[in-house]
Order: structure tokens, then C-alpha cells, then sequence
């Protein structure tokens, strides 16, 4: 398929929203949206209109028309596809489908427009994914952000240091002149005369302590009553770190002294000088009526060294016998060496590992259409009675992964209201702007292998409660690799390391 550009025009064919993506003029795009509300008719079934050169394919949103448009090439059963996955789009990321509000959000769907539809051709991509995309935040930015502000408030207080120091400074070479000028006067005269120039005490408020990635220094002179520590303001400043830090960043928190005092000490948060990680992305696509249509994994391990001493290191790795799974190493990997005794090392051994950003040192990947392989099971059983739908949806797990925050996501015909849920094993909730029942289970081990829920809606054909989304994480990974030591190579002697595993799915569908 070949897109030309995705809109949302009012009635009358003003474009609230436009998105080009092929080269093409913009007179002619402006033309292209202005005669489509001529050629749109009333009383017809389908949602596209052709003209000579391209294809218009539509869908009402209230007030508004979502609009692709196509050259005639294009095939329109994926063109169609795409118009479904943005109408799912709009209401995400619009309180409303008022122009008003959806023009309010047009940086916002252009976005979203951009994740699903790359150079003219749709990407492999849902509706969870694309708003993780655009909601994605950087803990590194936070992290600079906190520095920057940090440097601020240092050099603040240098400088109010050096103006109390020049304050100071003026006031001493006022007092010696005015004491030479006064000899004459006599010891007590003068010295009355020089007590009523002495500069009254300022109070100054003592420096909120700020995090910093190191210690504050103390602005120097003499100072006031103690106020005593800003305990409050400091704690909020540590939870913030604190919460940094059990992320994996590597930050240091201001703590006050045992003894009492008011200068602080830092205490390192990340304590190991090597952080490793390994997380895989599960995408899964089964079948309705039964099997498998694709399991593929890609797993990665990644290396993040904390400081620059610990940077020379070998990497002793444990895997079993991973039948199918392919493996690549970074190009600056030993591979070689990798081969022969599983060691990930540099190339060169002389040359340090970058310090302080995320390294890819090995990945893999494997697919396969086994369906004893597949972590999560789901049937779904929609029936016709008496006017209603009577949907049985169940799980089974049989694998050995323990799955964490396990959603569910069924799609529901729109009816102006929740379903009525008749059984549940977990908890759920509906989303009327996904229009979708959102069925969630905390933990699925060995206690809950299976499990099901029975809710009831309006009349649908079968095919309406599909695709059946799910997304869940594991702290165990399908590939049998971890990490057994870290060894420095030019010192010798193993060196500290941490390790997180994490699988968690990218793209996993009942269709």
C-alpha cells in the first residue's frame, strides 16, 4: 500500500488534522481535501470514492471524517486496515471528536499517525505500542536535568558569597578612611562615630539542600541564628533520587550526619560498578480456531559500566543448549573467543568499555509455530441468545513462566455502555474510549494456570470480539543464558556486577 496523506477534515472539508507523506505540492494537497466533501454521497454503504488518480477511503467520527488518501495501486483491504487502527488512535489521544479538541491535539496525532504509517507503508504495530511510544520518557534526561539544576544552585550561592565578601570588603575600606579622617576628634568620639556605621546583620535563609551528584559546598561567613535542618524539603529531594536509583540510575543522595550536624555525606546509590541486564520482546500471533501462526523472540544482554576503573572487563557467560536460537555479538565483541569459551570480551583488550551509557554486547533470536512453546493460551467463545452476546474467554498457561500484570484486552461493540460481567477470575474494567473490556491478572503461577470470565453485550457477529490483545512481563526469559562472573583484565580478580532479567511482549494476538 502507498498513503499519500492521513487527515481529519469537518464536514465541509476543513482539515483539522493533516499529515503528508509522499512529495507532492500543497496546492495539490489542499485541492485533494477540498473536493472530497463533493465527492462524498449520502445513503451509500462503502467508505471510499475514486477519482482518476487516487483513492479517497474515509470513516465518520461524529462530526469529522478520518481520511487516507491512496493512489489506486494501493491495496485496499490493508488501506482499510490502517483506517481501523487510527480510528482507534483519535479517541486516545482527544478528550472529544469536537473540532475544537481535536485540533487542540493535532501535534499529538500526527505522532501517533507517524508510528502507524512510515514513507506511505503502514507499520506492524497496535494501539498499546504506539501510545508507549509517544508516553516514552528519558530517566537519563531527568537525571541531567537534576545536574543542571544542581550546578544552578551551587553557583548561586558563589555568588552570594563573593557580593557578602565585596559588601564586606567596602564597608572595611569605609571604616579605615573615616577613622584616619576622625584622629582628630579623640579615641571615644571616633569610635562612637564608627559604631553607628557598622552595617546591621542581614538575615540570610540557609540554602535548601538540593541533590547533587556531589556534596554542596557550605557558603563561607559568618551566619545567623541556625534554623536548623530543612528536614522535609530534603526528604522529598532523597525519595525522588531514591526512586532513580532503584531504576538503575546512577545517582548519589544527600543524608545528614549521625552526629547531629548539618553538613551532609553522600552515599552512593548504585553500588555496583557493572550493570547487566537481559530482556527479551515476545511476539506471538495465535490463531481463533487453534495454533500457532508465529512465536518470535529477541532477547538482548546489555552492559552499563559505572565508573571508569572497572571499564577494562571480560564478560563469562553460562547458556544451555537453546535449540534454534541464533546469536550475534556487538562488532567490537572477541568473537572468537566468544565462541570458543563463551567470553564476551573487546577485540582489543587494551581498550576500556564506554563508561556511563548502554551497551548491546549479544543478542539472539528465535522463532518457531510449536505450540507447547507458547507462555499463554486464550480461547475466546462468543454465542448469540435472545438478542445478546455471551462471550467465555479463558487463559492456560503451561509453561514455567511466572507472568506478571497480565491484561487481557478484548474488543467490545460499541453500545453506550459497560458489559454486564457475570464471572471473572482476576479483576477487569472497561475502556469506552478503546471500546474494549480490559481483563487483568496480577500473577499467573502454579497456583492459577488457568483461568476464565463470562461477560455479556449487545448482539455481535463472532468476528467483532477480535483481535484479542495480551501483555504481560516475566522476570524468567525463554533463551537459557546468564551471566556467571565478571573478570577484570588487566588487574585480574573478579569484579562486582549487578543483574536484571526481564521478558516482556511486544506484540502477542488472538486473530
Amino acid at each position: 500500500m502507498v498513503v499519500l496523506a492521513a487527515s481529519i477534515v469537518s464536514k465541509t472539508g476543513k482539515p483539522l488534522v493533516s499529515r503528508q507523506y509522499m512529495e507532492m505540492s500543497r496546492i495539490r494537497i489542499e485541492g485533494l481535501l477540498a473536493a472530497f466533501p463533493k465527492l462524498v454521497g449520502t445513503g451509500k454503504q462503502h467508505t471510499y470514492v475514486e477519482t482518476e488518480n487516487v483513492r479517497y477511503i474515509y470513516q465518520p467520527m461524529e462530526g469529522l471524517y478520518l481520511l487516507l488518501i491512496t493512489n489506486k495501486q494501493s491495496n485496499i483491504l490493508e488501506d482499510l486496515e490502517t483506517l481501523r487502527l487510527l480510528s482507534k488512535l483519535v479517541p486516545e489521544f482527544s478528550q472529544s471528536l469536537e473540532e475544537e479538541s481535536v485540533a487542540g491535539k493535532a501535534f499529538e496525532l500526527i505522532f501517533a499517525f507517524d508510528e502507524v504509517i512510515s514513507l506511505g507503508h503502514k507499520e506492524n504495530i497496535t494501539v498499546q505500542q504506539v501510545k508507549q511510544n509517544c508516553e516514552m520518557e528519558s530517566h537519563e534526561e531527568k537525571l541531567h536535568k537534576l545536574i543542571i539544576q544542581s550546578k544552578i544552585n551551587d553557583t548561586k550561592d558563589i555568588m552570594k558569597k563573593k557580593a557578602a565578601d565585596i559588601e564586606k570588603s567596602k564597608m572595611e575600606q569605609k571604616k579605615i578612611g573615616l577613622g584616619n579622617a576622625l584622629t582628630g576628634f579623640g579615641s571615644k568620639a571616633a569610635s562612637s562615630i564608627l559604631a553607628d556605621l557598622e552595617p546591621t546583620p542581614q538575615y540570610r535563609p540557609e540554602p535548601v539542600p538540593v541533590p547533587s551528584v556531589r556534596p554542596v559546598a557550605p557558603v563561607g561567613g559568618p551566619k545567623g541564628p541556625s534554623k536548623g535542618m530543612q528536614l522535609g524539603k530534603a526528604k522529598k529531594a532523597n525519595d525522588f533520587l531514591e526512586s532513580l536509583a532503584k531504576e538503575g540510575e546512577v545517582v548519589e543522595i544527600e543524608v545528614p550526619k549521625p552526629t547531629g550536624g548539618v553538613s551532609a555525606v553522600t552515599v552512593n546509590a548504585a553500588t555496583d560498578p557493572v550493570s547487566l541486564a537481559i530482556e527479551e520482546k515476545l511476539s506471538v500471533t495465535l490463531n481463533k480456531q487453534g495454533g500457532v501462526e508465529n512465536l518470535e523472540v529477541q532477547g538482548t544482554m546489555s552492559l552499563v559500566v559505572n565508573t571508569d576503573e572497572e571499564a577494562f572487563i571480560r564478560i563469562a557467560v553460562t547458556s544451555g543448549a537453546n535449540k534454534g536460537f541464533q546469536f550475534k555479538t556487538h562488532p567490537n565483541i572477541d568473537k572468537t573467543l566468544y565462541s570458543s569459551s563463551n567470553v564476551l570480551g573487546l577485540k582489543d583488550p587494551a581498550r576500556p568499555f564506554p563508561t556511563g551509557s548502554e551497551l548491546g554486547v549479544l543478542k539472539w533470536r528465535f522463532q518457531t509455530k510449536e505450540e507447547n512453546l507458547v507462555p499463554l493460551s486464550i480461547n475466546c467463545w462468543p454465542s448469540v441468545s435472545g438478542g445478546e452476546s455471551y462471550v467465555n474467554i479463558e487463559y492456560e498457561s503451561t509453561s514455567d513462566l511466572d507472568l506478571q500484570n497480565v491484561q487481557i484486552i478484548i474488543p467490545v461493540p460499541a453500545t453506550g455502555h459497560a458489559p454486564t460481567v457475570n464471572q471473572v477470575d482476576g479483576e477487569w474494567r472497561y475502556d469506552s474510549r478503546r471500546g474494549a473490556l480490559i481483563w487483568t491478572i496480577e500473577l499467573i503461577d502454579d497456583t492459577n494456570r488457568s483461568g476464565s470470565m463470562e461477560f455479556v453485550t449487545s448482539a455481535a457477529d463472532a468476528e467483532a470480539f477480535y483481535p484479542v490483545e495480551v501483555a504481560f512481563t516475566s522476570n524468567k526469559t525463554f533463551c537459557d543464558v546468564a551471566v556467571a562472573s565478571v573478570e577484570h583484565t588487566q588487574r585480574g580478580g573478579p569484579v562486582k556486577f549487578s543483574m536484571k532479567k526481564q521478558l516482556e511482549t511486544a506484540e502477542y494476538s488472538v486473530v
